[in-house]
């Protein structure tokens, strides 16, 4: 697995993705504060503007952002 700060904060190591993906569906805000990610209430649990915040706030890049992207494109093959 790469070594990506964004993987690591997900669980690292070989997580059961499966899971991790329907918990993320599930509630993405809660998914992502229980990794210690910082996120305004006010934000809800819309995927855009979660992400919009993690890049302006500098909890996340841009070019971790395409490489998770990336990734999820090799699962769906």
């Amino acid at each position: 697995m790469m070594n990506n700060p964004f993987f690591a904060a997900m669980g690292g190591g070989q997580p059961n993705m499966m899971q991790m993906l329907t918990q993320l569906k599930q509630n993405p805000m809660q998914f992502l504060m229980q990794r210690r990610f910082n996120i305004p209430q006010n934000v809800g649990n819309d995927p855009n503007a979660i992400l919009q915040h993690l890049v302006q706030s500098g909890q996340i890049s841009q070019n971790q952002i395409n490489n998770a992207y990336q990734m999820a494109q090799k699962f769906r093959k």
